[in-house]
């Protein structure tokens, strides 16, 4: 491990498994990337949701007024595209290196900001141009795929856990960052002025995209992957933590999106009081993002991630009751003890990624395989799994506004549809948890284990 970039900033030779230059030096520059890529996933997850923001200041009153149908569309558009994104912006890291490409991707925020601060003020802009402009937002979404891959690349294993969590859970706050400024924009200037939310977001993407040029390093060792994300997609390991994500980010995302147009749809409540509630749930569960990784490092991704689940079950009955009783406090607390557990959910799903391909490696060596070799392939291909994981999971998102679209469009004004089929969905994850990673086999007693701690430290 080199202790200083080298020309052109790129770091040769980083090995973070190497436990003395680690302690020495390498930890530091760990810390200075993992901190320029929360601030720069930050700014790009309040770009890509900052239309949930834009569509409770819609109304007539600003020559802007669209049906519930039509807002949950627009929020969902941004969704789409940002998961979509998610696996070309994963490649474009080990093509042209973290810092590169996350000046680039700060910087290209820019574009959908600007383009929703002209059109927001003007009155008849039909909804197509506001779609358009949505599915260009969708850019902010695909920057958590390249700065969770990056971030891999310079932690250890046995961090990785918290250095993901915490790089995800800063990142994650943006949803709820944009919702306060939504909240201080209606507080100061009234309703009808959606453009300062856009106009906030200007310098701030100016200046991370200079503090990345300036303090970020390129790692040479995560370009050397190429087909990973081919031979991933081959692997049902895969597919099977993609489902899981889909219940914990998708729900994150999905709700973070929806929060506010599901009270105005289902208590009709004012402008002021939706983004007034919808900022708490983003932020608490941003912040649990990092526990649930921590907790995952500690007692196994699988099982926080399965208890997680369960609890998520619980929490969508209370809000099929609190909409049934019309019960405003009962409901907004529901939800917000949702967006908790959806966080815990992302950051012990994600340990169990590098976890799953680890134990992988250590079968491998105890059969007689090259141990350098094996784990090597298991850190390349986690990085790999992140970035489809994260692009599957998004579009789970998608999918829980499409539910309130429908829902809501029956002319019940009700989601307890869209609650039945969330809570069925989690009901299937608790069972693939169950049958795929906590499933016990003959080979896995107290010999086994020890074996296996043996081998990780090997």
């Amino acid at each position: 491990m080199v202790d200083k970039p080298a020309k052109g900033k790129w770091l040769t030779g980083w090995d973070p498994e190497d436990e003395d230059a680690w302690h020495r030096s390498g930890h530091r520059v760990a810390r200075r990337n993992l901190a320029l890529s929360v601030l720069s996933e930050h700014i790009g997850f309040s770009v890509w949701t900052l239309w949930s923001v834009l569509v409770l200041f819609m109304s007539p009153d600003i020559g802007l007024g669209f049906d519930p149908g039509e807002k949950f569309l627009l929020v969902a558009t941004p969704t789409v595209v940002g998961a979509l994104l998610r696996l070309p912006y994963s490649f474009a890291v080990t093509r042209f290196g973290g810092r590169n490409w996350t000046v680039f991707a700060t910087a290209i925020l820019l574009v959908p900001t600007l383009l929703a601060l002209y059109f927001v003020q003007r009155p008849g802009t039909p909804l197509w141009v506001f779609l358009s402009i949505g599915a260009v937002a969708g850019v902010g979404g695909g920057n958590f795929a390249s700065s969770m891959t990056n971030i891999t690349a310079f932690y250890p294993q046995r961090h990785q856990g918290w250095a993901l969590g915490l790089n995800a859970g800063g990142g994650n706050l943006g949803v709820a960052a944009v919702q306060l400024v939504g909240l201080a924009v209606i507080s100061v200037a009234g309703r009808t002025h959606p453009s300062y939310v856009a106009a906030a977001y200007l310098p701030l993407i100016v200046l991370v995209a200079l503090l990345a040029a300036w303090k970020m390093d390129n790692v040479d060792s995560v370009r050397a992957a190429p087909g990973a994300q081919r031979e991933a997609a081959r692997d049902r390991d895969t597919w099977w933590i993609s489902l899981l994500y889909i219940g914990t980010f998708g729900s994150f995302i999905g709700y973070g999106f929806s929060f506010g147009l599901v009270l105005q749809s289902e208590f009709d409540a004012t402008p002021v009081e939706a983004v007034g509630y919808t900022f708490l749930g983003p932020l608490l569960g941003s912040l649990s993002r990092p526990l649930g990784g921590w907790l995952a490092d500690r007692m196994g991704g699988a099982k926080v991630t399965l208890w997680n689940f369960l609890g998520m079950g619980a929490g969508t009955l209370v809000l099929v009751v609190a909409s049934r009783l019309h019960s405003f406090a009962l409901f907004t607390t529901g939800f917000t003890v949702l967006f908790v557990l959806s966080g815990l959910g992302n950051g012990s799903t994600y340990k169990m990624i590098p976890a799953v391909y680890a134990k992988k490696a250590e079968r491998e060596v105890t059969v007689g395989h090259d141990a350098v070799g094996a784990f090597a392939r298991a850190r390349r291909l986690s990085g790999a799994v992140i970035a489809i994981a994260g692009a599957v999971g998004a579009l789970g998102g998608a999918a829980i506004n499409v539910a309130f679209k429908l829902s809501y469009s029956e002319g019940s004004g009700s989601g307890i549809p869209a609650f039945v089929a969330f809570l069925a969905y989690y009901a299937l994850c608790v069972t693939v948890l169950r049958l795929v990673y906590l499933r016990r086999t003959p080979t896995q007693g107290r010999g086994a284990a020890r074996a296996a701690r043996e081998t990780s430290r090997v």
